[in-house]
């Protein structure tokens, strides 16, 4: 919740009538504010905060009064670390709710929004005590936030020396010793904190004289916490030994899965090991087995393109591509599609490496290449399984491609991801795999392209005019002109004649909710590309990119760049992530 939504709980008139009786504001000046809070579409609240008539904590205490809610600042409290930690800090920064006393039966609580019955529940059940509810302010939140790296700094700290982590003597006492409670504890709580940050990796990486964790967030990685070196064998075996991988093998990477499972979540952790210069390296990649899929909307798909995609994977043959580098979303579209194509009434198979997602009534099969089982040997045999829908988790050989294809010929609908860094670049792609173009032609039904940007954190969104140097640099980098032709088109402006300072964007400034980045959640920029007949034809006489695209374009194609654009300018996105992510 965003504090200034304080206005949700006093109407204007209640607010108003509060600060001029007890002389806080001039109604002259609230005049003003109110006018400015209606141009920059903010409550009365924010804007009089932001202004600096008013703080925070006046409105929370007047806040409190009326709604008989006790109120309690803690921006100087210093928190005893076992009663802080009774609430582990990524949930104490998305619930903007933390731990500031307790007994044997009770904790008492400090909240942003103390009508938020859900998450008073739900912290009753995550700590199994008595909860009493306090409103406090974001500023007090952020302050209390920043005890949190020390406590758990400290609680590390006591667990490696009191408890006393040791080298390992040999392969039985680095077994023994991943089993011990230090070792677990410490592994534990570096996964249940990449849990609940939402992270979707998480980078163990061994230096000269510590270990560096680090999480990526939202596509982006940061440290986290760093450990001492001498845990670092332990920490290892522990996650080998969860994966179960060979505890003695330090010269070979090696790759496995472990899952975490309870009532809150279900998480499998795929897991790589390689060896590196100071020792060996871990990345996790988290997969959120009780995620559901994402609707096509939710994704970010719209307008025509959306009308497209639904349009083809209704059709009952052919191919549908999903292209983007690594990490952009590609595997989750087509997940998507399945979800909606998941009917009793036809087989769905795939092939997938690894599989992300478990869904339901949909055969699943994972390859396994150190015994042959590749994606090529994998769709052939697919194919005698009666399938009427096939998905191909990547294509990466001439055999896969060429497979794909025929099956796509033979009254399946394939679906199957390419690393192409837009659409237009998937058809020469695919010819450079040795297909042949007139049987692209015939195959290939729509192709999709994206790239995933970070959306501004809802509690902490403001908006701004670009100033003259920021557009000057923005025309340089891109076809504005283009980009706000296009923007009128699809309606997120009224004419493209317009100067910087009648053109609003928005921005996050930063919160305790969002880690102080501005950002929080992701969704998909995309390009849509419908193989017409111009298209085909274009495929057949093995065009270039630059001409497939061209034609695209003409036939109403949004690019992902001007896609990114209308996002930014609706307050989904900001330029500079639109332009972080489109840039090759």
């Amino acid at each position: 919740m965003r504090f200034d939504s304080i206005s949700m709980f006093f109407k204007d008139e209640e607010l108003i009538k509060i600060l001029t009786e007890n002389n806080l504001v001039t109604a002259e000046k609230i005049r003003a504010a109110s006018l400015q809070a209606k141009q920059d579409k903010v409550t009365l609240a924010a804007e009089l905060v932001k202004q600096g008539m008013v703080s925070e904590e006046v409105l929370a205490e007047h806040y409190a009064e009326t709604s008989k809610v006790p109120y309690v600042n803690l921006e100087k409290k210093k928190i005893p670390k076992e009663v802080l930690l009774s609430i582990p800090e990524p949930i104490a920064r998305n619930y903007q709710v933390v731990a500031f006393e307790k007994d044997k039966e009770k904790l008492k609580l400090a909240m942003v929004d103390p009508t938020d019955l859900q998450t008073i529940e739900f912290m009753e059940k995550k700590t199994g005590m008595k909860i009493e509810v306090f409103l406090t302010t974001p500023t007090s939140i952020s302050e209390v936030l920043k005890q949190y790296r020390k406590s758990l700094k400290t609680e590390f700290s006591e667990i490696i020396d009191k408890q006393g982590i040791r080298e390992p003597e040999d392969a039985e006492d680095l077994r023994k010793m991943a089993k011990e409670l230090p070792v677990v504890k410490i592994v534990d709580t570096l996964l249940e904190y990449a849990i609940y940050e939402n992270a979707s990796d998480i980078h163990i990486e061994p230096l000269e004289g510590e270990i560096v964790v680090r999480y990526r967030v939202d596509g982006v990685l940061r440290d986290v916490m760093s450990l001492p070196k001498k845990i670092l064998a332990g920490v290892v075996a522990r996650i080998k030994v969860l994966s179960d991988l060979k505890i003695d093998e330090h010269r070979l990477p090696q790759d496995g899965r472990f899952k975490i499972e309870n009532e809150e979540y279900k998480i499998s952790f795929r897991v790589s090991v390689i060896p590196v210069f100071n020792g060996e390296k871990i990345v996790m990649r988290l997969l959120f087995e009780s995620a559901k899929p994402f609707t096509m909307e939710e994704m970010g798909l719209r307008l025509n393109a959306l009308k497209i995609v639904k349009l083809n994977i209704n059709r009952p043959h052919g191919m549908i591509l999903s292209t983007g580098p690594t990490g952009s979303g590609k595997t989750t579209t087509l997940y998507s599609i399945l979800n909606i194509l998941n009917t009793p009434e036809v087989n769905i198979c795939t092939i997938e490496d690894p599989i992300e997602y478990h869904m339901p009534r949909i055969n699943q099969s994972q390859v396994a290449p150190k015994i042959g089982y590749t994606f090529a040997n994998g769709l052939r045999s697919l194919l005698r399984q009666d399938p009427d829908i096939i998905m191909v988790g990547e294509i990466r050989d001439s055999e896969t491609a060429e497979m794909a294809i025929h099956s796509s010929l033979t009254g399946h609908l394939v679906l199957s991801t390419l690393h192409t860094n837009n659409a237009a670049g998937a058809i020469p792609r695919l010819i450079d795999m040795k297909i042949e173009p007139f049987l692209l032609a015939s195959t290939l039904n729509v192709i999709i392209a994206q790239r995933l940007v970070r959306k501004i954190c809802s509690n902490c969104i403001e908006s701004f005019h670009l100033d003259r140097a920021a557009w000057q640099n923005l025309e340089s980098e891109v076809n504005l002109k283009k980009i706000l032709e296009i923007m009128v088109r699809e309606g997120a402006i009224v004419s493209s004649k317009i100067t910087p300072d009648s053109l609003l964007f928005y921005r996050g400034r930063g919160c305790a909710q969002c880690n102080n980045t501005g950002y929080k959640g992701r969704l998909g920029i995309f390009e849509v590309l419908e193989v017409s007949e111009a298209i085909q034809s274009l495929a057949t006489k093995r065009a270039p990119t630059e001409e497939i695209e061209k034609q695209a374009i003409s036939e109403g194609m949004t690019r992902m760049i001007e896609d990114g654009f209308y996002k930014a300018k609706m307050g989904v996105t900001t330029l500079e992530e639109v332009l972080r992510v489109t840039k090759e």
